[in-house]
């Protein structure tokens, strides 16, 4: 399945052009569901009441489907209290009803990555639209499952349910379940979870669309973005440039801003080279309905309907050189296209690096040759950081003696 993740800044439209991309998607004949965590601007756009517990027709080929956030935390919350009863019980608690509860923060990011994995695991549909979070809160949304996971792994190590099997006898001889035991069936259910959702994120037909405003700040904003999907390996597919005014206005007015507009449409095509940068054309007002959704699509500049095939295979972009035979180091070299050294740190913890990237931070497992290799320089030129690794003699294997 093609999967396309619409986000941007806040008040870019976004969700307007991520119902457009859906449907246009749908004009071609492609079967598509559109999935929303918001509960007011697509449906005002779609002209039609969504639902959170099945896919609503909107159009000949198109369905949507807005995520209820609230009813998933009491479904998950009340399935943990019944797991944990007995727990709860020995600790003399009083369980809460379904009406009394009230979700909380953070609970929408965890609905909406259960839902793209549910939605993603049906064969009714040929292409999934997401309209996600802003932008630098989406970046972070497709880190959770692979961090949580770290977490849940540092905590809870597998290697140490080594004595798994002996605990239903203590449990026994106890006469209540084993606190350990509750929490490695716990982390198990959330690994498949996790895990679940990581190949969906990590999947070759999964993507990010970008969807900004033509202005200067908009421009800046999109440096510290797009330096923030790389790191954490998401593919952009396109650049939505969304409200573009006519080029031939006669009103002095309206001229120059178009003419500001140019000015950043021509930056951003810089910023993203081998990235399409659609123009989307102002309609001079937010789109009502599906009729007005196809003015977006059938612009002269729109094609934001373009879903084709992902470009790329999603192969791990980090690549390891050996260039010990003339320079005695590896070199790790990591994509990061619009970073600035400005804000970019780079630690090594044992057997993992941290890289830092402005407010974005990934931490990953070094590959085997460079954990026998000691961190000797990095530099940041033509959007990669070389990260060098000079082998440790005393942990590196001796080349064999030249025979005589």
């Amino acid at each position: 399945m093609r999967t396309v993740l619409v986000t941007g800044a806040g008040g870019s439209g976004r969700s307007t052009l991520a119902a457009a991309t859906a449907l246009a998607a749908a004009r071609q004949g492609a079967r598509v569901l559109l999935l929303t965590a918001e509960s007011s601007a697509p449906e005002a756009m779609l002209r039609s009441r969504l639902r959170a517990d099945a896919a609503t027709a909107i159009a000949p080929g198109l369905h949507a489907r807005r995520i209820d956030s609230g009813d998933r935390f009491r479904q998950e919350f009340l399935a943990f209290q019944e797991r944990a009863g007995t727990a709860l019980d020995l600790l003399g608690a009083a369980p809460l009803d379904e009406d009394e509860l009230t979700e909380l923060p953070g609970s929408e990011a965890f609905a909406l990555l259960h839902a793209l994995r549910t939605e993603h695991e049906s064969d009714a549909w040929d292409l999934l639209v997401v309209d996600m979070p802003p932008a630098a809160e989406t970046i972070r949304l497709l880190a959770l499952p692979a961090q949580v996971r770290r977490y849940l792994r540092r905590l809870l190590p597998p290697e140490r349910q080594a004595a798994r099997a002996l605990r239903p006898v203590l449990a026994q001889l106890a006469g209540v379940p084993m606190p350990a035991q509750k929490l490695y069936e716990a982390a198990e259910r959330w690994e498949r979870e996790l895990a679940a959702v990581q190949r969906v994120i990590d999947a070759p037909g999964t993507s990010v669309r970008l969807v900004t405003e033509a202005g200067p700040l908009a421009t800046a904003k999109l440096h510290a973005l797009r330096a923030g999907l790389a790191l954490h390996g998401r593919r952009t597919d396109a650049v939505l440039v969304n409200r573009l005014l006519p080029t031939s206005s006669a009103d002095p007015f309206l001229a120059a801003l178009s003419g500001s507009q140019q000015t950043a449409l021509k930056a951003l095509r810089e910023e993203f080279p081998g990235v399409p940068v659609h123009e989307v054309p102002h309609l001079g007002r937010d789109p009502q309905g599906v009729d007005e959704l196809d003015e977006l699509i059938d612009g002269p500049t729109g094609k934001i309907g373009d879903t084709g095939p992902a470009a790329d295979t999603h192969a791990d972009p980090w690549a390891v050189e050996d260039r010990r035979a003339t320079d005695g180091i590896l070199l790790w070299r990591v994509p990061l296209p619009g970073a600035r050294r400005e804000g970019l740190g780079l630690v090594r913890r044992g057997d993992e690096i941290v890289v830092t990237v402005g407010s974005f931070r990934r931490i990953r497992t070094l590959p085997s040759a460079l954990r026998r290799c000691s961190v000797s320089g990095a530099g940041l030129r033509d959007g990669v950081l070389d990260i060098r690794f000079t082998p440790d003699p005393g942990l590196w294997p001796k080349s064999p003696e030249p025979s005589s």
